[in-house]
Order: C-alpha cells, then structure tokens, then sequence
C-alpha cells in the first residue's frame, strides 16, 4: 500500500521522500501529529485536528508555520497527488525541524512539516459485527509531570510498548492505566464502557490524549438521548461492563467483547454501542457531503 509524502512542500513517492538525520524529530522525538481520514473525499473534522495540533505545539514551544488554510491546502495538494479512487488516511507531522545537536531551541529555527498519504483501510467488517478482544497491559500511561498525554506527541515510545505487550497476548488493541491505577486510555483510541444505558469514559486528567472522535461522541450522545459523561473508572468497571468499546479517527468505533479472559456483557456487540457506531457513520457523510458542496 504505497504512500505520498509531502514534505515541507515537496511531493515524493515513499521510496523518495527522506528527512534529515539532524532533524530533531529524529533525533529526540521533538513534534507532534495528527492523524485523520475522509469521507466523500473531505477530511473530516479538519478544525478540530489543527486545534490540537496547535494546542500540542505550544505545550513544547514548538511554532507551526503556516495557517489552518495553508496546511488545508497541502493536505489536498497531496491527496490529489496521491490519485486515490478511495478515501484517504491522512497523517501530518511538525518537527522542530533541523539543527545542531542540542536542546537550545535558537539552534533549530525552521520547523519540518510532513504530510503523509495513503489509501484509507477499515479494520474487516468483522471487527464491527463481532467484536474485539482487548489487554489490560502492566505500562502505565506517562505521569502527566514527564512528558504531558495531552501532547499528541510523535514521541510514541510509551504507546509503542503498551501496544507491543497486548499483541503479544492476541489482543486487538491494549488498555493503560495512569500512575494512580485508574484506566486511562487505549494505546491508540480512547475507552468508554456501557452501564445501566449510560456510556462513561475517563476525564481528561486521568492522564489522556483528548480524542476527536471521544469529543465526537460526547456531543453525539445528546443527539441519540444517549448520556455520554467523564467518570473515573477502574479495572472492575471495565470488567463489569454491560458494553465496551474504543474510538478513533481511522477506526470509528469499535466494540470491545472481551478483556484479558473475561466477556463484557453477553460477548456481542451491545445495542448502545452500535447505535452511537451508526450516528457517528451518519454524521460524518452528512458533514463531509456538505463540505464537498462548498469545495
């Protein structure tokens, strides 16, 4: 599945497209991404993704050069390169860009903006219909005195290793406590569960990235009559579940039947889950067909 990569303006094939080794998102993990897909061959949810992108940015001093248009305008420069017949994965980085080998921020003066694009690919319908199996794993989310989890940082070592561990153990995707035993998040998507027809998913200080499609459905809950609400949850939560599932940009919503070697509810997709699964799907061609409209 090859990509194209746009960097900082310049359109490659992924065979050709190459950063500096002294870039210092090479050489110490200084940037931060984002990571979104279409519909209808729109990005979805655009706005919201330069808003954290920005947020993340100004919490490592980090400036991004070019307005929400101007990276708008990149992304479909590449896209259209790209010449996909299907939607788009799209995945955008800033770096701090190339410089001396030193923290001194004087020493790295132009960021790096990478734009990389292929085609978009759905986990199987499998995974919608039946469910997934998850792992409670023993790495714990980074203390939010270290390196911040609001930070959709690139550094991605502590995520890398959690999902490292539930592979190893046959899962699909693992779950990470924080530093005070609380659930946090999953590796690469943010975890509600179901209890008694409510849908409650960890706050923001539980030590979490802030996800857009989490933000999404708390704003779609209303919609559906659904309550949607921040608790802190705990292991025995998870495990006494009615429904599960987890969120993300590329992957929706995704219905979790199983933990470690206990069933949540009946092991089935649950009735609350799959109709937040078909609102959000709704809302997101809604949304994308009239953006398309005004393009």
């Amino acid at each position: 599945m090859a990509a194209t990569v746009n960097v900082n303006g310049r359109v490659f094939d992924q065979e050709h497209a190459v950063v500096s080794v002294f870039d210092h998102g090479f050489l110490y993990g200084e940037g931060v991404y984002e990571t979104w897909r279409t519909y209808n061959g729109q990005p979805f949810l655009f706005d919201r993704h330069m808003r954290r992108l920005r947020n993340s940015s100004g919490m490592i001093a980090l400036t991004v050069p070019l307005s929400d248009e101007q990276l708008d305008a990149r992304c479909r420069e590449t896209i259209r390169a790209a010449g996909l017949k299907e939607e788009a994965y799209v995945r955008m980085l800033v770096t701090r860009g190339i410089g001396e080998l030193s923290y001194d921020l004087e020493r790295c003066p132009s960021p790096s903006i990478v734009v990389i694009v292929k085609p978009h690919v759905a986990p199987p319908p499998d995974v919608y219909e039946r469910g997934v199996k998850v792992a409670i794993v023993p790495i714990i989310r980074n203390h939010p005195g270290t390196v911040s989890p609001l930070i959709k940082s690139n550094n991605l070592l502590n995520n890398a290793l959690a999902m490292q561990e539930a592979l190893k153990r046959g899962a699909f995707e693992g779950v990470m406590r924080n530093y005070r035993g609380e659930l946090a998040e999953c590796t690469t998507a943010n975890l509600f569960i179901v209890k008694a027809g409510g849908v409650l998913t960890p706050p923001l200080d539980a030590g979490l990235l802030p996800g857009i499609t989490r933000e999404f459905v708390l704003e779609i809950g209303k919609d559906t009559g659904i309550p949607v609400r921040e608790a802190v949850l705990h292991d025995a939560d998870l495990f006494e579940a009615d429904e599960a599932f987890l969120t993300s940009s590329t992957r929706e919503l995704v219905p979790i039947v199983q933990v470690d070697e206990r069933r949540i509810g009946n092991g089935a997709p649950g009735p609350v889950t799959r109709t937040l699964l078909e609102t959000f799907r709704s809302r997101a061609q809604e949304l994308t067909r009239a953006l398309a409209g005004r393009v």
